[in-house]
């Protein structure tokens, strides 16, 4: 059922609610039904009309399929966080067209553009909001260049207001908090994003993002559970191009390496990384040690490490088995 067909009939039922108790006058039944093609109170049982010319709640046009009804609907755009005004204030377009499509006449385009021109200085009316645009433009622009989905880029946008509203932005860059409220994002989400993912699309550095996200998240008291290493393997096999049977191997390996907790405290996409590169050499695939390094852009050192561990851990496991 769409939207306006349960709305029309969610009023019907109100309306037939509070026809509850009447009765016909000709028979006194209780059965009335309404009629919507008529808008009337009918008796089911006589057929006599007991209220005529009843409030239609529904539009005045009629429409039979999806596309008529996007057209004839007189509702905008959801509200979304990703705007600072959450898209609710009216946005005069750039083409010099009017409703119907015609062109503006050229005396008009002068008084259009200045229109333009304060429409968007009202938007923006106090440094806040102007702070806010220009955060929320960042946010969008990291997340497009990391691909995460829709629903990141909205709890984004909620963390750096919270921030905006907690007074957490002074003394710090636009830049640095928009882009390690993307990443609380990503951790609250599970999002596998690394801090040198957001470094990379971002105009600060990745001791900042860090700096400023430690801060938020302890101010905003963020709930963030331990990042799972399982959750960067697909998108790590996935550019090494490795076969199915390494990456179930891998994804073993990781969960006896988590289990047995040497994982604490250490990198997670180290760890995939390491996974993998054990997997691939229990399988006799030839793939090198600087290969999972790049992907997963640690360096080899890293790798190295967290290899020999997961070794020792797979080994005794193997052995208690």
């Amino acid at each position: 059922m769409n939207t306006y067909s349960s709305t029309r009939h969610r009023s019907e039922e109100t309306e037939e609610d509070s026809r509850e108790g009447s009765t016909c006058g000709e028979c006194e039944s209780g059965t009335l039904v309404h009629n919507s093609d008529r808008h009337e109170l009918v008796c089911n049982e006589c057929g006599l009309v007991v209220e005529e010319e009843s409030i239609d709640y529904g539009p005045e046009w009629r429409a039979f399929n999806h596309s008529e009804r996007q057209e004839r609907s007189r509702v905008g755009a959801p509200t979304t966080e990703l705007m600072h005004d959450r898209g609710l204030t009216t946005k005069i377009d750039w083409r010099d067209k009017d409703a119907n499509g015609r062109t503006i006449q050229p005396e008009q385009r002068s008084r259009m553009q200045r229109l333009r021109k304060w429409q968007q200085r009202i938007r923006t009316g106090d440094a806040g909001e102007r702070n806010l645009k220009q955060a929320l433009s960042e946010i969008s622009r990291m997340s497009s260049a990391l691909g995460v989905p829709h629903s990141v880029r909205e709890v984004a946008s909620v963390i750096y207001q919270k921030a905006l509203d907690a007074d957490l932005i002074r003394g710090r860059s636009i830049e640095g908090v928009a882009t390690a409220s993307l990443y609380a994002a990503c951790r609250q989400e599970n999002i596998p994003r690394s801090l040198d993912e957001l470094a990379e699309v971002s105009r600060v550095d990745r001791k900042e993002i860090g700096r400023t996200y430690r801060h938020i998240s302890q101010e905003l008291d963020l709930v963030m559970k331990p990042v799972d290493p399982t959750q960067y393997l697909p998108r790590f096999c996935s550019q090494l191009d490795v076969d199915g049977e390494i990456r179930q191997l891998a994804k073993e390996i990781l969960e006896t390496t988590v289990a047995s907790g040497v994982h604490s405290g250490k990198s997670p996409t180290g760890c995939a990384a390491a996974a993998i590169y054990l997997a691939a050499q229990r399988c006799n695939r030839e793939i090198t040690q600087r290969d999972v390094a790049d992907v997963a852009q640690v360096t080899v050192v890293t790798i190295r490490n967290r290899y020999q561990e997961q070794v020792e851990v797979v080994d005794e496991d193997l052995q208690s088995a």
